[in-house]
């Protein structure tokens, strides 16, 4: 699709992650090492590669970086940032261990603590999902190849639509952490008289599932970090899905001092 004009950084970001993906790749074709680091989440040699990579192009903008695998800057001198990057190397790194292909790049831009672009690159199909909130825009690109260029991307691109009405609620669980809160929530929409059915997916796939229009919602009762989601809830928001605190209920906010996210809902308002 031509006729797309992307925000410098969106470009930037989506560079980032398809360089990032190529890494990723390499590593997922070796026999690779699995380590664990202090909280027991695994970690392995392409969550570091692809860190890198991320930085290199992310530390060309004035714009600081939160990320995953960096070291977590004190929030007193985060508190004084109104923009920052947010970013998760390799989002699922559960699904890149198992190999099954459900794992991410997450790259978000966020502004007063509101996602304002996003980009999720998934490397075991060169599939781009990216989006500019502001301008309500998100796209697909399911590319040949890492090195595609922008121009290329953007030929390639198709607008996300969500899904009409139906009768069937198709409701997105996780691959590798379903709560039972969540088996409650499903119930609590069968009693309903709603037929439900589950979508498994593993990563910030979920939130893709809902935006693209192969979902309805996605409950997340459970822990999630800001990385693994501030990509997903700026491609949902360009498209009218909002991704609702339970706490607050009011849209997930980032940067903030702890960095954990409180469980959340993403459907359409």
């Amino acid at each position: 699709m031509t006729g797309i004009e992307l925000n410098k950084n969106l470009v930037i970001a989506i560079e980032a992650s398809l360089k990032a993906g190529e890494v990723i790749m390499q590593v997922y074709d070796t026999a690779f090492d699995v380590e664990h680091k202090d909280d027991k989440s695994p970690l392995t040699e392409a969550d570091k590669r692809a860190n890198d990579v991320i930085n290199s192009f992310l530390r060309e903008t004035p714009t600081p970086i939160i990320s995953e695998e960096n070291k977590q800057i004190d929030y007193s001198i985060r508190k004084d940032w109104d923009t920052c990057w947010i970013v998760d190397p390799v989002d699922g790194t559960k699904e890149f261990i198992k190999r099954n292909g459900e794992f991410t790049v997450n790259i978000a831009l966020v502004q007063n603590g509101v996602p304002q672009l996003g980009v999720i690159y998934v490397p075991a199909t060169t599939t781009l999902y990216f989006s500019d909130t502001l301008k309500k825009q998100a796209f697909k690109s399911v590319l040949s190849a890492h090195n595609t260029s922008i121009e290329d991307v953007l030929k390639l691109a198709s607008p996300l639509q969500t899904k009409t009405t139906s009768n069937v609620v198709e409701v997105v669980g996780s691959r590798s952490h379903m709560s039972q809160e969540t088996l409650n929530f499903v119930d609590h929409l069968k009693s309903s008289g709603k037929e439900v059915t589950i979508v498994s997916k593993g990563s910030s796939l979920k939130f893709c599932l809902v935006a693209e229009g192969n979902a309805d919602i996605y409950p997340r009762f459970a822990p999630t970090m800001e990385w693994d989601t501030a990509a997903g809830q700026a491609i949902c928001s360009a498209v009218g899905v909002e991704v609702i605190s339970e706490d607050t209920k009011q849209p997930l906010l980032y940067n903030k001092e702890n960095l954990l996210n409180p469980w959340f809902v993403v459907a359409k308002h």
